[in-house]
């Protein structure tokens, strides 16, 4: 679908209605109308279809076998035991494949077919979650730093990413007027959105809240960073950085990944203000013209990034301090049980690629459906793809533990440190961006990249390892010491030498390689790795320092020399 056709599209919806309505009520086809599996996406949901046998039922001349991804809106992946319970039925009942935890700390149903999509959609609403705006050309899911340990820090930052979210949603009504079967009332379709216009953002818009010294968020790759500044063990403040994007296209020297740039401090009564300023800039000066150049990194590049923050101090009303000093450790998760300042506990689960299902001789869905009908807490889903179970009393830890042992959620005390960091999108059977395989691949490329660290000594080096089945990176892969970038079916781009902090881009290694080849160019420099690191040396930054790579913060995907 051309760019123009998107912006038509959404200028002439009457405000993400379009014809939904029509569609969903057509019996002939499981598909919706081109135009409005545009507008679907702003309601969270994508319309997908099984791509492993899409071939077999063309030959049988049958209608690709249509379903739907809903992504939920859950700001910093917050949710009470009670909402687990509901949304654990939801999957049961209406999706595929049970439920999976996103790396912008939301949960995915997969497979739900279009005549199940509505009452998908409302019992999500029953259990007070929606999925506005999960997807589209609008602001996404806020993520939030997990943060196990100070408690009533991780409580303020949360709130305020909770308040960001409800502040940047669209005022369309159209949402409740489809799958909540509310009343249409006067103005209707013609609703003011003084934040996104009549055609929304050019593209989607990521935000992210970080709290130092973890970098889980990720917080240079959001188009919007607030980075937590704490003095006195309290939240002052955040440094401000904008124009982080994983996103690129194959071949095309126009599109690339970034890291955002601390453009400096602001208070936090100056939250709301801030972001307002950076979203609308971009929505009157992203570029509309090119879709692929539309997200925000672009704006900045093509405008300057001086430019930029001059526009947004003078929509905000406020000049931006200068930013304040901080340090990231890694960009992982804490696994296990650790004790937080409050006294309660906190069990940190590895859930690979975000995947709780039933199947493959896994019993984590079921798991974690007993351990929910007796916590009472809270559990947080983590930027990484984890599960932490948070605010467990001194009582209970017992009797969770005894629950996650039972059914197969302690293998963190197993795993190699390469595992418990590994991320992996998608991909195939469902997304049609992918171009190869990414979460099914994950497993077994684990075991082979294991195999090596075992053969150097290395196997408990910390090393940062995505996989992504196509360049557009919802893995982050760009931000991984180690990653695979789909280029084709078994084939991939290996990426090298980001930092374990999230500070620094990798580059291009070798591109469009199978895994034999990926293998036997890891082998020689794990070799000079493990012969040749300093203490607490990181993979990537070894192979910067030994002159693998080239350091460059934000670049097109072109071949490392």
């Amino acid at each position: 679908m051309s760019t123009h056709s998107v912006e038509d599209i959404k200028n002439e919806s009457h405000r993400l209605r379009g014809s939904l309505l029509q569609s969903l009520a057509d019996p002939v086809t499981g598909a919706l109308r081109e135009s409005d599996q545009v507008l679907i996406k702003y309601h969270g949901s994508y319309q997908q279809d099984d791509r492993d046998i899409r071939e077999e039922r063309r030959l049988q001349k049958l209608e690709p076998a249509h379903s739907f991804m809903i992504r939920t809106r859950t700001p910093g992946g917050v949710v009470t035991p009670q909402q687990w319970l509901q949304l654990d039925a939801i999957a049961t009942d209406y999706a595929e494949r049970g439920l999976r935890i996103t790396t912008r700390q939301a949960f995915q149903f997969h497979g739900v077919v279009k005549g199940e999509l509505k009452s998908t959609m409302k019992a999500i609403n029953a259990a007070l979650i929606d999925t506005l705006a999960a997807c589209g050309d609008v602001n996404r899911n806020v993520a939030v730093a997990a943060n196990p340990l100070e408690s009533s820090l991780h409580a303020t930052v949360q709130a305020q990413a909770a308040a960001l979210s409800e502040f940047l949603l669209p005022n369309t009504r159209a949402y409740y007027e489809i799958w909540l079967d509310e009343e249409r009332v006067g103005g209707s379709g013609e609703e003011d959105e003084p934040i996104y216009g009549n055609a929304y953002l050019p593209r989607k818009f990521k935000i992210g809240f970080a709290i130092p010294p973890v970098n889980d968020v990720d917080v240079f790759a959001q188009d919007l960073g607030f980075i937590a500044i704490v003095e006195g063990g309290e939240l002052v403040g955040y440094n401000v950085s904008i124009g982080g994007g994983m996103g690129a296209t194959h071949g095309d020297a126009e599109t690339y990944p970034r890291i955002g740039d601390v453009i400096g401090f602001i208070t936090p009564d100056q939250v709301i203000g801030l972001a307002k300023a950076v979203v609308t800039a971009q929505r009157d000066f992203g570029n509309r013209t090119v879709r692929k150049r539309a997200r925000l990194k672009y704006t900045i590049d093509d405008r300057g990034l001086a430019w930029f923050k001059t526009e947004v101090e003078r929509r905000a009303g406020f000049a931006l301090a200068p930013a304040r000093e901080f340090s990231f450790d890694h960009s992982g998760d804490r696994f296990g049980w650790v004790e937080g300042e409050d006294g309660r506990w906190h069990l940190t689960l590895r859930l690979l690629s975000g995947r709780i299902w039933d199947r493959d001789g896994l019993s984590h869905l079921t798991g974690l459906r007993e351990i929910a009908k007796v916590h009472v807490g809270e559990f947080r889903l983590t930027p990484n793809q984890n599960l932490v179970i948070a605010g467990v009393p001194a009582a209970l830890r017992e009797r969770i533990d005894e629950l996650a042992v039972q059914y197969g959620l302690d293998d963190y005390r197993r795993a190699t440190p390469l595992r418990l960091k590994a991320l992996a999108c998608v991909a195939f059977p469902t997304c049609g961006l992918a171009m190869a395989e990414a979460e099914r691949y994950l497993p077994s490329f684990l075991d082979r990249v294991e195999d090596l660290l075992g053969k150097h000594d290395l196997r408990d080096a910390p090393i940062n390892l995505r996989i992504s089945g196509c360049p557009n990176g919802c893995s982050r892969p760009y931000l991984a010491e180690i990653a695979l970038v789909g280029k084709a079916p078994g084939r991939y781009n290996l990426m090298l030498g980001a930092d374990h902090r999230g500070q620094r881009l990798n580059r291009l290694y070798r591109e469009n390689i199978a895994e034999p080849q990926i293998l036997a160019e890891l082998d020689p420099l794990l070799a000079r790795y493990a012969a040749e690191r300093t203490v607490g040396e990181g993979f990537g930054d070894f192979l910067l320092r030994a002159g693998v790579i080239a350091a460059r913060e934000s670049f097109p995907l072109e071949l490392a020399s």
